[in-house]
């Protein structure tokens, strides 16, 4: 199989990407919208949807794009859309997902100035500035894009919940039926009404009300059978909150499980992620048992675990499992998937492992992620990417035969960009703290980098990935000569229930000694110079990188903060429009506030952040840049119409933010620049 598939050219396409010396790549090339990005198969395989680069706008509007797969596919040369959608007027495309029966959804948003009327993040009084998310229904070959039913066949809604709903709800795909050729089933989900749940018919655009869970409940949907496995929900009972779990029995009533509830501070991972076939068993996932989370069988008849798990990592987190979608086997357990540095799948369907092993050598040092493939498994949308590698999008046919699809940044040149490694530190206290570290292009081990940048996560209850990173930062900086850490401090999510739990309350303090304690590592094994270290963070990132400009004895000599939260005590109690939000992580944000600590500002310091943000809102940036600017070098930049998340970014933001990064760290970055 190998021979076979490097036969079909592929050398040719990533020949491109080598170079014979480095150079610092653009703001440019990494602002710019990808060429090609959210690339989905239909479960038939006779079609492809993705977002592209508006060629008719010189890439700088994004287009829906559709790929006609009926009949033979000529593999001798790069699939070419066979229509293209551009976005019209005020509202933009960034990512679509391919259903069946022709359809296509299409993620979009659109900028919105007015009253949100209670619904969602924003002011609660007045008019907001913010994006709006919204979901269209694509038909065959995207010559149109409909709106979605607006709720209405809900029973109870009403004028106000339809204009929450508009406002601020997320549509999102439960199902989609892969035995029935017109059905899937859709959610929608609000923070002020919860989530309603409707079966939508493709052949004609019906829907029907199925049921609803509150603001309080989440039910869990089988991808394959559309039916309820478990409904899980949160309760304030003598005096704590409780996560009860309540699984359907033989008549479809759901019965809670003493064994599956616990206490929401204990903050146990409880997770029910399938039925096992022909049982009443149930697969959970779940860090009761051991620091990791891992994969058990849960018999409801007994309330009780298996004695050993069916998938565990010694190392990592189990994240979820693969099922069969064909009618020979379906609900079959294909493979388990689990969190390392990058998501990685166990096959244990021998076809799968097969077809992942081929690809796999076929592309060495490479990772290789099947996205979508047919039930005959002839079709299979796959994707090659790494630190170094811009994702890169393929199909495997007749499984021996691979066509191009396309990289998502074909401009970048892989000799430019550096390459990763996975590596353990020990904080000051003795945890110990993964981190991922990117590494200059042609980079010699032993030889001290220009400097040191510290990229600590937002959330801070997400994690990092090693690989390519779409913000752009890391190699960026890494373009520029420098060594880039991404920490994994305490109070990370997804690297086990120790660390994640250690951030409880520490915000400011031994979350922040762990980014300190990453640097002194980057010093004592030689990497860079002491003097040569700055710290850029954003969203959660950003509050590290305020809380830094503020500590005593700071090993940085600057920092960075984009859209960061500077009044801790102000976002705890808003750090969700969702009251269950507010009750699970909001009394773990207490630690040191820097706001108030602004008095004790030590570093240069530059502030951006977007005037559409309202998840951090613009003040909390310009509060701490009033409050220090008198006391060290600071620079403040508005960034306009940029919203919070990357996808609310335009390449204008983008190429701006990353300018004045550069300029900052060059020129105004403790004595003489970095």
């Amino acid at each position: 199989m190998r021979n076979r598939i490097l036969a079909a050219g592929l050398i040719s396409v990533l020949a491109g990407s080598l170079t014979a010396q480095a150079e610092p790549v653009s703001a440019e090339d990494f602002a710019k919208f990808p060429s090609v990005s959210s690339v989905s198969m239909s479960l038939e395989g006779d079609m492809l949807v993705g977002v592209v680069a508006d060629p008719s706008k010189k890439g700088e509007q994004r287009a829906a794009a559709y790929w006609d797969l009926s009949g033979d596919i000529d593999t001798s040369k790069p699939l070419v859309p066979s229509n293209i959608t551009p976005s019209s007027g005020k509202t933009k495309f960034y990512a679509a997902s391919a259903l069946k029966n022709k359809k296509s959804l299409w993620f979009t948003v659109q900028p919105y100035i007015g009253a949100l009327e209670g619904c969602g993040e924003g002011k609660t009084t007045g008019s907001t500035k913010k994006y709006l998310q919204k979901v269209y229904m694509g038909n065959e070959r995207i010559k149109d894009i409909d709106d979605l039913p607006n709720g209405r066949a809900e029973v109870g809604a009403n004028k106000m919940m339809l204009r929450c709903f508009e406002l601020e709800g997320e549509t999102g795909i439960e199902s989609t039926l892969p035995l029935d050729p017109t059905k899937i089933i859709l959610s929608r989900a609000s923070t002020k009404n919860g989530t309603s749940y409707f079966e939508h018919d493709l052949s004609n655009g019906r829907e029907k009300f199925l049921f609803k869970a509150s603001e309080t409940q989440q039910i869990e949907i089988s991808s394959r059978t559309g039916e309820p496995v478990a409904r899980t929900e949160l309760e304030y009972d003598n005096g704590a909150w409780r996560q009860y779990i309540s699984l359907p029995d033989a008549s479809g009533n759901f019965q809670q499980e003493s064994a599956l509830t616990t206490e929401i501070a204990n903050r146990y991972t409880l997770n029910v992620i399938g039925k096992q076939s022909g049982t009443q068993n149930y697969f959970v996932a779940t860090d009761k048992f051991d620091d990791k989370v891992a994969i058990y069988i849960y018999d409801a008849s007994t309330d009780s675990f298996s004695d050993d798990p069916v998938f565990a990592h010694p190392e990592f987190n189990a994240a979820g499992m693969i099922f069969s979608d064909r009618e020979q086997d379906f609900g079959a357990v294909l493979g388990f998937t689990y969190q390392g540095p990058v998501t990685e799948t166990y096959w244990l369907d021998p076809e799968m492992k097969s077809i992942q092993d081929g690809l796999d050598a076929a592309f060495p040092g490479k990772h290789v992620s099947l996205r979508d493939y047919t039930a005959d498994r002839n079709r299979v949308l796959f994707t090659v990417s790494a630190a170094n590698m811009p994702p890169a999008y393929f199909l495997l046919v007749d499984k021996s035969k691979v066509a191009v699809i396309g990289s998502e940044r074909p401009w970048m040149n892989e000799a430019d960009l550096g390459e990763s490694k996975f590596v353990y530190y020990t904080a000051r206290d003795g945890l110990k703290i993964p981190a991922i570290i990117t590494l200059p292009a042609g980079y010699t081990e032993g030889d001290k980098a220009r400097g040191a940048i510290l990229v600590p996560h937002g959330g801070p209850w997400a994690r990092d990935s090693a690989g390519f990173d779409n913000s752009g930062w890391t190699q960026y900086f890494a373009s520029r000569g420098y060594i880039v850490m991404q920490p994994q401090y305490r109070g990370s999510d997804g690297w086990g229930r120790a660390l994640w739990l250690a951030g409880d309350g520490e915000w400011g303090q031994k979350m922040q000694d762990d980014k300190d304690d990453g640097a002194a590592w980057l010093v004592e094994n030689g990497y860079v110079d002491a003097d040569k270290i700055a710290i850029h963070g954003y969203s959660y990132g950003g509050f590290a990188a305020f809380a830094a400009s503020v500590r005593p004895n700071s090993p940085y000599q600057c920092a960075i903060a984009g859209a960061g939260v500077s009044n801790l005590a102000l976002f705890r109690t808003k750090v969700s429009e969702n009251r269950i939000s507010r009750a699970v992580q909001g009394h773990t944000m207490t630690g040191m506030d820097p706001l108030a600590n602004s008095d004790h500002a030590v570093l240069p310091i530059l502030v951006y952040h977007g005037d559409r943000d309202v998840r951090v809102p613009i003040k909390d940036g310009r509060d701490f840049y009033n409050a220090v600017k008198n006391k060290v070098p600071a620079k403040f930049l508005s960034m306009k119409d940029m919203g919070h998340q990357g996808v609310l970014w335009s390449p204008e933001n983008h190429r701006e933010s990353l300018e004045a990064i550069d300029d900052f760290l060059r020129n105004d970055c403790g004595p003489g620049g970095l």
